[in-house]
């Protein structure tokens, strides 16, 4: 596991860091790469100019991280990884943790063990976490899968990862929540079989064992009759069972809010009796990416124990399996929240689960301090067509007045998760409006939720009435991750990038 390590920016100033205890210096600057040289110091902006000389596109700032043997730096090599000059308005601090992740791979591909990471981009509000979420990504590129970690094959990493500019206590903190985020990328990313709905459930009492978190499993779902249908043609074999995991973290001292969070963990989504086909069921193991960003966000709250909040995340664990009980269209099922629900398309399993998870957390509401609720999913493909690679966030008029949804943009902006926001509509709650008396709400159409306009937010008008909330006073705001979960987005190959825990973990901790 790699550590993270702070080192003050005075070290930076020696003439000859060779005899360091590190093995390789990589540097993330940006563009005009000469006004960094009393930042960087003379081993660091040597280097940078040598490479400025010798590459005609780094001044472009469009280089790819580069080696460069360099006999006073650590290890005698430098890698440094150029960014432009930053200052478009579409520029962004991903710019800064993707060039940070890319050298750091690069310097251990070359032989490093302990790299030492600077940053040096442009300050102001877009960048002001630019040195932390550096130092994030530098560690989450060290990450193996699950499967090659047991079985003796995974890639070197690094032993360490020491960054300049971070307080000792700040590393701490930092190195914690990407462990939390290692759960995270370990639960979405491992295949099916390993990650099964009751081995995630025996994975989150493991990891939570000893974090003053509470694990409760609920192996017998009939109390969530929506995720019981879901998971039906999945009962005959025993670790494919449906369970709901309830995970508490209560801080010490008074309670002043709580997140109460509701996570989709469909461990495979083969579109049930709506059979996904011409290849689009690749990748479906990670349908869990949910699941998988809420236990990764209860595990951080619990490492960094934060004050005055209480968090609840409830992951709904179950297959969408074909075979002699699949549910199918037409079916009425009536949820936990006492709703009528008339099945339109099994493929449109993923609200379903959450709106029973949602019930739940409004039951769990009534006796709470201050209560949001928010629900994670990698729910549509619609939310990719339209945002591409960004997450989707829409809110009820309680967290719109609050200032929720304005809030989660925002920080996602400051951490690296960007977003996009949207509000429900009338046409929306039309559109899953009663067509007959035998039901109350219809879940979905027959088409694809890509091929559907407004194929994102009108699932949140089905979750608003489902789970019997709306016109209600509860905050409730809906994180549609289907684009953003994974990056790039090809859900077979695609690397888990943890959103938005960066985002929650920042509203909890009071930054807005």
């Amino acid at each position: 596991m790699t550590e993270l390590r702070s080192a003050l920016p005075a070290l930076l100033q020696a003439a000859d860091l060779a005899t360091s205890a590190h093995d390789a210096l990589v540097v993330v600057v940006h563009a005009p790469h000469a006004a960094h040289a009393a930042t960087l110091g003379p081993v660091a902006s040597a280097a940078v100019a040598a490479l400025g000389r010798a590459d005609a596109s780094f001044a472009k700032g469009k280089a790819t991280a580069s080696l460069l043997p360099w006999p006073t730096a650590p290890g005698g090599r430098v890698v440094v990884a150029a960014l432009g000059a930053l200052d478009e308005d579409t520029d962004d601090v991903r710019a800064v943790s993707e060039a940070a992740a890319a050298a750091v791979v690069r310097a251990v591909a070359a032989g490093a063990r302990r790299p030492l990471l600077a940053v040096s981009v442009p300050a102001g509000p877009k960048f002001v976490h630019a040195a932390e979420l550096a130092a994030l990504a530098a560690r989450g590129s060290q990450w193996a899968p699950l499967e090659a970690r047991e079985a003796g094959t995974a890639k070197l990493a690094a032993e360490s990862i020491t960054v300049v500019g971070l307080g000792p206590e700040r590393a701490a903190e930092l190195a914690a929540i990407d462990r939390a985020r290692d759960l995270c990328r370990d639960i979405i990313a491992t295949e099916p079989e390993r990650m099964a709905p009751r081995r995630v459930a025996a994975l989150c009492r493991e990891t939570f064992l000893g974090t003053g978190v509470t694990v409760a499993v609920e192996e017998d779902v009939s109390a969530y009759p929506l995720i019981a249908a879901v998971a039906r043609a999945s009962q005959q074999v025993e670790r494919h069972r449906p369970c709901v995991v309830e995970l508490r973290y209560r801080p010490e001292g008074e309670v002043k809010r709580t997140l109460l969070l509701a996570g989709k963990g469909v461990t495979y989504d083969t579109g049930g009796a709506d059979l996904k086909t011409d290849g689009h069921m690749a990748g479906m193991s990670r349908d869990k990416g949910g699941a998988a960003a809420v236990a990764g966000l209860v595990r951080a709250v619990a490492a960094l124990r934060l004050p005055g909040v209480e968090v609840v995340g409830l992951l709904g664990l179950g297959r969408n399996s074909i075979g002699e009980e699949s549910y199918v269209t037409d079916e009425i099922v009536t949820s936990r929240g006492g709703v009528r629900v008339r099945i339109g398309n099994t493929d449109a399993e993923g609200r379903l689960v959450l709106a029973d998870l949602l019930a739940r957390c409004k039951e769990l509401a009534a006796g709470a301090r201050g209560p949001i609720l928010a629900s994670v999913a990698t729910l549509t493909g619609h939310v990719y067509r339209a945002f591409g690679p960004y997450t989707g966030l829409i809110g009820n008029r309680p967290a719109r007045d609050a200032g929720l949804v304005e809030a989660l943009d925002e920080l996602g902006d400051a951490w690296g998760e960007p977003a996009e926001r949207t509000r429900p509509r009338r046409e929306d709650y039309a559109f899953v409006a009663a067509k007959s008396g035998a039901e109350d709400v219809l879940s979905c159409n027959n088409a694809a939720s890509s091929a559907t306009a407004r194929g994102h937010q009108f699932p949140f008008a089905f979750l608003d009435i489902t789970a019997g909330l709306r016109g209600g006073p509860l905050p409730f705001v809906h994180i549609d991750i289907g684009g953003s979960a994974l990056a790039p987005a090809d859900w077979q190959a695609g690397l888990p990038t943890c959103v938005p825990m960066l985002s929650l973990l920042a509203l909890l901790a009071g930054e807005r």
